[in-house]
């Protein structure tokens, strides 16, 4: 009885343990970037809002060329039958009850105008959340580069502590042996305390990042995030044409796009603006009840006027320097847009170049001046400032080497916003 006991109660905690389990390593993101911008695409509420924002307004599209509502008015003539009854309502008491069914009937043209003005604000709302998908997803790759830079350096930063403990054992064993100075083993120890110093900082700036990259999460400030395993494959030259990007740019800008849809949008205000110089109509048609039936109709036709030019004349000014601001506008953002591209390729390809030098050349040429340094020490034929700047070179090195990948990253993630894609 007691073994079934331990197996329904193990059988029980595996049961309650495994779905916390999962949820905890589903919560758990920060492995890729990939992670990070679905985890983002689902729950940021500001993106989440564009686009309920843009679902508003494709919904306002139709009411936007739809006829008003049509209007019912009730006349009722000689209530008092020439002052033979109490005032009433009755239809059939009454001298006679006329109904007029009126509809308002807007200019030929107008409707489709303001139609198609609010099919041009959805698309400009629309163009709003890629934007905003656009400059976010930067973000959170930005933020990304960082945390892994962080990473990287803390874990380079350790391996370099460890490196220059050993480093002090070798001293403390030459000191012991007559051929070295105790200032040795007392420089090992400075370094590392600098080093430690260097780790509670990178420490405090990896929590800053992660920090700043769940509030783009919309998590939790100091909720776990999974250690940073790779940085995204850069693409390659051939796709980094600064022609082909520049007429993708002016394509498929987001910030371009929507000053194009206000450009367009105060092209079609500025007609409905011009429309204004003609009358809107009203239709209706009265039938005329005597007792119990209908003996008469009539139809009208009911227009306004459009006799007060002056204030039209001002309408027609501001939609036409609404239409010029939105073109100026529009020119300036392509200028900017284009200059950032420009920018960032430059760094991304500085970043590139860098990368390969140090890679290919500094970091070699570091790490064989410290072994030469370290068996030089070993024979007494350097002293150990000597060899600790050999290791700070190779420290430096790899520094810069995670840096130039970063700032590649960084790049990288400028141009896709401005893209409004992916490489």
């Amino acid at each position: 009885m007691q073994y079934v006991l331990r197996t329904c109660a193990v059988a029980v905690t595996l049961a309650m343990g495994v779905p916390s389990a999962t949820m905890a390593s589903e919560q758990i993101v920060g492995g890729s970037v990939e992670s990070l911008l679905d985890h983002a695409r689902e729950r940021n509420p500001e993106y989440a809002g564009m686009r309920h924002e843009a679902d508003a307004a494709r919904e306002r599209i139709g009411p936007a060329g739809a006829l008003p509502d049509p209007k019912l008015r009730v006349e009722w003539m000689d209530i008092t039958q020439a002052g033979q009854q109490n005032p009433t309502l009755l239809p059939g008491r009454v001298g006679s009850t006329r109904y007029t069914l009126m509809q308002d009937v807007p200019w030929f043209g107008k409707r489709d105008l303001q139609r198609e003005i609010a099919a041009l604000e959805a698309d400009g709302a629309k163009s709003r959340v890629f934007g905003a998908w656009a400059e976010l997803s930067s973000r959170i790759k930005a933020g990304y580069a960082q945390f892994y830079y962080l990473h990287q350096n803390e874990r380079l930063t350790s391996e370099l502590l460890d490196l220059v403990s050993r480093l002090e054992k070798v001293a403390q064993v030459r000191y012991a042996g007559g051929l070295a100075a105790p200032s040795d083993a007392i420089r090992a120890q400075v370094e590392q305390t600098n080093l430690r110093n260097e780790l509670i900082a990178l420490e405090n700036e990896k929590r800053m990042t992660q920090v700043r990259l769940n509030t783009l999460l919309a998590r939790p400030a100091d909720a776990a995030l999974a250690a940073p395993e790779r940085l995204r494959a850069l693409p390659v030259p051939v796709n980094l044409d600064p022609a082909v990007l520049q007429e993708r740019v002016r394509e498929r800008n987001p910030q371009l796009f929507a000053d194009d849809v206000r450009l367009r949008a105060a092209e079609k205000s500025r007609d409905l603006t011009h429309k204004n110089r003609y009358p809107d109509f009203t239709f209706g048609i009265t039938p005329v009840q005597y007792k119990n039936s209908v003996k008469e109709w009539a139809v009208m036709v009911e227009l306004n006027l459009p006799l007060q030019q002056s204030w039209r004349r001002a309408q027609e000014r501001e939609a036409q320097a609404v239409l010029s601001a939105a073109r100026s506008r529009k020119e300036a953002t392509a200028n900017q847009v284009l200059a950032e591209l420009t920018e960032n390729l430059s760094g991304l390809d500085a970043a590139r170049r860098t990368e390969a030098a140090i890679t290919n050349s500094l970091l070699p040429q570091a790490e064989l001046t410290f072994k030469a340094a370290l068996a030089s020490y070993e024979n007494g034929k350097v002293d150990f400032a000597t060899l600790l700047d050999a290791q700070r070179q190779i420290r430096q090195a790899r520094q810069n080497q995670i840096k130039a990948r970063v700032q590649a990253q960084t790049s990288l993630a400028a141009i896709e916003r401005l893209l409004g894609e992916e490489l």
